[in-house]
């Protein structure tokens, strides 16, 4: 019988005398057995718990060759410390014909040995799982003692004791970075400066963008020890003041919000508003005067790129002006908000106490779960195809994804009473605010559900009630007024029309822009 030797250890302070060890006890089973080494494959310093190994890969594809009979590794463990993995990739060997042999286990035939063989892949992955929570354990104890847990942030070093101390050298280019970000200079320079002077980072490269960056948003630098959940003010020596890490943060948080001239113009309306002579949808263009003033606007899809179409272009400001102050007009006054309030409410409780969609989401887990069961089941009957793996992840990351859902789903909404509905609603009366970009941009994306646009007249579809329909015509609106005829109240001078309390509320104003 030709076979071949597998040999792997993991990082936690083993040597190439481990590979020696198990290379040594499967060529004394080899031998016990009458069995040929025609070859080894070695993966060095790589946990078993994945099955991403170089040379275990390649084993497993020359498995299917035929170039051998058997693979002796020293124990279970060596294959994976994981059941799926070592149920998976030992059909994958015995579907090839390749039979497979523990050096230092002596696992029988029969149902005993599928027992046995279980029980110790079991142990293996509970070994793992227990290593890990121990390593954790042990690195949050490392932690609380205010010791380096990896590698020290550049212009740290580590003492004997693995206590944080300033590397002199790299603190200075670290204060030299702070100094001339807050006088001015920008991350571009800062790295041109570096690099002149031949200075490197921590990874003993040339500092670049994302490097001054993660340094002049690292808050260590004040002396502030992090680990995962822990903060201690305090823990570790400081390189810069917190008063220069706050006035640097300050300018990094004004840079981010700050208009550079790349900023994109937002169109409020954009996937509201649609062309009233055509259908079509229309978007946010902008153009440049011979001045070179830009001045920003909406036009019709079909007209700018089918040409099929006469509708005029609509100054953006003007139309979304019009918008916001016909809403307040119509929609944001006392007795509205009254009775928005009042559904809403209803509606909100109603949600509180309908559990259908948990129902749903753990129907969906029991199917899932079923389905898991089932590849399980074929794989240990030796049914198995390309796909089987990648199915079978892709459900068990569903199964995981569904009990999210419904641990958010079973989350007791917070109640909310038509009192509350109502202060949140009112916050939009404050006629002051009618020009801020931010409450356009509310109301627009709060209350406005489309807005049909003609030459001389607009029509706004509010989200008052369900079931509207975008793409809806002026026959529509006809027939809506044929209806509804009695129930339009006009208002104004611009002819305003509104239908209170009806499926589909409509603002029917003849305007001139």
């Amino acid at each position: 019988m030709r076979g071949v030797i597998y040999a792997r250890y993991s990082c936690d302070k083993q040597t190439e005398q481990s590979i020696e060890g198990q290379i040594r006890e499967c060529k004394e089973y080899a031998r016990q057995h009458d069995i040929l080494i025609v070859g080894e494959y070695i993966d060095r310093a790589i946990s078993g718990t994945s099955d991403n190994r170089e040379e275990f890969q390649r084993m497993i594809g020359d498995s299917s060759k035929k170039l051998f009979d058997a693979v002796i590794t020293y124990k279970t463990d060596r294959i994976a410390r994981n059941r799926y993995d070592s149920a998976w990739y030992k059909r994958i060997l015995r579907n090839n014909g390749v039979k497979l042999h523990y050096a230092k286990e002596a696992i029988p035939n029969g149902p005993e040995g599928i027992i046995l063989e279980s029980l110790l892949e079991g142990m293996a992955e509970y070994y793992s799982a227990e290593l890990s929570q121990k390593v954790n354990r042990g690195m949050r104890e490392t932690a609380l003692k205010r010791k380096i847990t990896g590698k020290a942030p550049y212009g740290y070093k580590a003492d004997k004791d693995k206590n944080y101390i300033i590397d002199e050298s790299a603190a200075t280019i670290v204060q030299t970075i702070f100094n001339m970000y807050e006088n001015g200079t920008g991350p571009k320079d800062i790295c041109a400066h570096l690099n002149s002077l031949g200075a490197k980072t921590g990874y003993n490269k040339p500092f670049n963008l994302s490097s001054i960056n993660a340094i002049l948003n690292n808050e260590r630098y004040t002396g502030v020890y992090k680990y995962a959940e822990i903060r201690i003010e305090d823990g570790m020596p400081a390189i810069i003041t917190k008063e220069q890490f706050c006035r640097v943060q300050k300018i990094l948080a004004s840079k981010k919000q700050a208009p550079g001239r790349g900023r994109k113009t937002e169109y409020y309306l954009s996937g509201k508003l649609y062309c009233g002579e055509c259908g079509s949808g229309m978007r946010g263009e902008y153009g440049t005067s011979r001045s070179g003033a830009k001045y920003y606007y909406y036009t019709c899809v079909n007209r700018k790129e089918q040409k099929a179409c006469s509708k005029k272009n609509v100054p953006k400001e003007w139309l979304e002006t019009l918008v916001v102050a016909e809403t307040e007009r119509l929609i944001l006054t006392e007795e509205q908000i009254d009775v928005i309030a009042k559904q809403c409410a209803a509606l909100h409780q109603k949600e509180r106490t309908d559990n259908s969609e948990v129902k749903m989401l753990k129907k969906r887990l029991e199917d899932t779960q079923k389905a898991i069961e089932n590849m399980m089941t074929a794989i240990e009957q030796g049914i198995i195809t390309p796909k089987t793996k990648e199915r079978l992840i892709q459900l068990e990351q569903d199964e995981a994804k569904i009990k999210h859902e419904i641990k958010n789903a079973s989350v007791e909404v917070p109640h909310l009473t038509e009192t509350h509905i109502k202060y949140m609603l009112s916050q939009f009366l404050r006629n002051e605010q009618t020009s801020d970009e931010n409450f356009t941009k509310q109301i627009i994306e709060c209350f406005i559900h489309s807005v049909h646009l003609f030459e001389d007249r607009l029509y706004i579809v509010y989200n008052l009630t369900e079931g509207n329909d975008m793409k809806k015509t002026e026959s529509d609106f006809a027939q809506l007024r044929e209806i509804y005829g009695s129930a339009f109240h006009e208002i104004g001078s611009l002819h305003l029309h509104y239908i209170p309390h009806v499926r589909n509320a409509v603002l029917h104003a003849c305007v001139s822009p």
